[in-house]
This record gives C-alpha cells, sequence and structure tokens, in this order.
C-alpha cells in the first residue's frame, strides 16, 4: 500500500470516529449540540448540560417569554429601569395590554402573574405552534410550593405576545 492509500485510509477511519463522535452527542445531549458539530467546535468529551445550555435549548418564543417575565418580575419588585407598563409595552400587543388592564380590575391582581404577589421562579415549556403562533405554557412556582400554569401565545414573525391566558379547561 502505497503513501497516499494509507493516507486517505487514514482520514476515513478518522471521519468515521469524528462522525460517531457526533452522533453520540447529538443523541445524548440534544439539539445544542447539533449546533457546535455543525459549526465544527463540539469537543468529543463535553461538559454536562449546564442551566444556561439548557435555556439555549428553548424555543425562539419560550426565550421571548422567559425575557419578558424577567423583565416584568425586575419592574414590579422596582428593581428595574422599567416600570411594569414599559415592561409590558415593549413585549405585548396594545389589545392584549388592554385586556390584561381590564383582568387587573377584575380580579384585584397582577394580570401577568395572575396573583396577588410576585412567583420565585418559572419554567417555560413549547406547546405548540399554527396559524402564526407559537403556545408556551408558563409554571410559575411561589415560596410556598404552590404552581399555576399560564399559557402564553407568541406570534412567530415578530416575537411579540399576542394573548395570555389561564389554562384551557
Amino acid at each position: 500500500m502505497n503513501t497516499l492509500s494509507r493516507l486517505n485510509r487514514l482520514n476515513r477511519m478518522r471521519l468515521c470516529a469524528t462522525t460517531a463522535a457526533a452522533t453520540a452527542l447529538l443523541v445524548t445531549a440534544g439539539p445544542l449540540t447539533a449546533s457546535a458539530v455543525a459549526a465544527g467546535t463540539a469537543d468529543t468529551a463535553a461538559p454536562p448540560v449546564a442551566p444556561a445550555a439548557v435555556q439555549a435549548q428553548q424555543s425562539r418564543a419560550e426565550v421571548r417569554v422567559d425575557a419578558f417575565l424577567r423583565d416584568y418580575r425586575q419592574a414590579t419588585l422596582h428593581k428595574g429601569k422599567q416600570t411594569p407598563a414599559q415592561v409590558r409595552a415593549k413585549y405585548l400587543t396594545p389589545e392584549l395590554n388592554k385586556r390584561l388592564d381590564a383582568w387587573a380590575d377584575l380580579h384585584d391582581a397582577d394580570p401577568v402573574f395572575r396573583a396577588q404577589n410576585v412567583p420565585d421562579s418559572w419554567t417555560t415549556r413549547y406547546e405548540g405552534s399554527g396559524m402564526g403562533h407559537t403556545t408556551v405554557v408558563v409554571t410559575e412556582r411561589w415560596g410556598s410550593g404552590a404552581t399555576q400554569d399560564v399559557w402564553y401565545q407568541v406570534r412567530l414573525d415578530s416575537l411579540v405576545i399576542s394573548d395570555l391566558q389561564d389554562p384551557p379547561k
């Protein structure tokens, strides 16, 4: 076997090994690793997925709802540079803002958190897409251990939140 044949064989073996490693990473680490493999930056000895990496696996709509909730919570607690109304105007449609004001008047509670206090944390879950919108379910958690789901509708084209409501019955 000449030198060129040996090099070709060695390159094929390396390609097979790299493909196998990339496949293993995709199966175990999911979509986040797929972009790294495609970019040629994946490391075969990748560390376990960290919470920040888990956030990177969220849909664009989930990321947008999460950003809204973070900013809104900060504003509600008077820790941000914006008021709750300013945050709502940035992320929500004007129609939704009007409906939320009416909901707050009727229920004497915060219309976004659907409560009289602010949740300690939350998680988001992609529920599905259709007709130009994505549904994101937010599970709010309070220090008491209580949880509550709120369903968000996010426009796919602009990522503006067009609706939020209690879970369907």
